[in-house]
């Protein structure tokens, strides 16, 4: 019976193999900016699997995303950067180091404990960091509560992340109302941008919101870009207030929105038509009968 690491071991040299001269065509002509779409196709198959308690599926999705390490790892050590070994090494320091409460003599008995005790020893690990990178300026990102957070993720997941490195250093509102507050103040000055949209010519066509609209001057066009992006910037505090993940939940509206509408078309389909060929109004009876559906299940 292979032990753990003597499959983690099988793994690492399997790939090396297959980048190894006479190995794969494929996997030799990848780089590491070839690979980064399939880490990011890979995570969110992850998550659609832990979503749907599909464990089977669960557990090839994960092998899928641990090839992603082995791929980067493998790549790192051809070209000398690092290895599948290094990347091993500082995953476990770190893990130890940033849990003094299991490992050291730091007391935290809650997670709100370890959640501070976690961001105290970020921030000091960002100290040392730039007491030794002379290269960067006072005020630079280096020295940000909130350096680190990457603008690549997912805009919602980033917003989240943010708004929480502020949270921890205080800058939060102290109650909830307050965020609902904002809401109110954020939805009243995009009502009030709103205003300057150019009146309408023609009637919208069906289905299409805003068609039929003159164009919307640039100017304004950024500023109500300005104010949406406020809304869900309040909106993700809100799921962080209560303690929800903003990325989740909002998968899980759009997986709703998609079951229902394909209900819908369902009903349309048994008398040979679609949902283009339904009034307003038939849609919308359709709509809340497919939500007393899933009301009944």
């Amino acid at each position: 019976m292979s032990t753990t690491g003597e499959r983690f071991q099988r793994a690492v040299e399997i790939m090396a193999r297959l980048r190894a001269p006479g190995g794969c065509p494929w996997d030799r002509e990848q780089s590491f900016d070839t690979i980064k779409p399939y880490t990011l196709e890979e995570t969110y198959e992850v998550l659609e699997a832990i979503d749907n308690r599909d464990w089977p599926e669960l557990t090839g999705e994960l092998g899928d995303l641990l090839l992603q390490v082995l791929f980067y790892s493998q790549m790192a050590r051809e070209e000398g950067h690092f290895s599948i070994d290094d990347v091993l090494d500082r995953l476990a320091n770190k893990l130890v180091d940033r849990h003094p409460h299991v490992f050291g003599e730091v007391k935290a008995d809650t997670s709100a404990e370890v959640l501070r005790n976690w961001e105290a020893l970020k921030s000091e690990e960002k100290k040392r960091r730039a007491a030794t990178d002379a290269g960067k300026p006072a005020g630079s990102d280096a020295q940000s509560v909130l350096s680190g957070v990457s603008s690549k993720m997912p805009a919602l997941l980033e917003a989240y992340k943010l708004s929480s490195r502020a949270a921890h250093v205080g800058f939060d509102w102290p109650e909830i109302e307050g965020l609902f507050a904002k809401l109110d103040e954020e939805t009243k000055e995009l009502r009030e941008e709103l205003k300057a949209l150019p009146v309408k010519s023609v009637p919208p066509a069906r289905g299409i919101a805003g068609s039929g609209n003159p164009e919307v001057p640039a100017a304004l066009r950024e500023r109500l870009e300005d104010e949406v992006g406020d809304l869900f910037f309040v909106l993700v505090n809100i799921a962080r207030y209560l303690s929800l993940d903003p990325e989740s939940a909002l998968r899980k509206t759009n997986r709703k929105f998609k079951r229902r509408f394909q209900w819908m078309e369902e009903q349309l389909r048994t008398s040979g038509r679609g949902p283009a060929q339904a009034s307003a109004d038939e849609l919308e009876e359709l709509w809340q009968q497919a939500k007393q559906q899933e009301t009944r299940l």
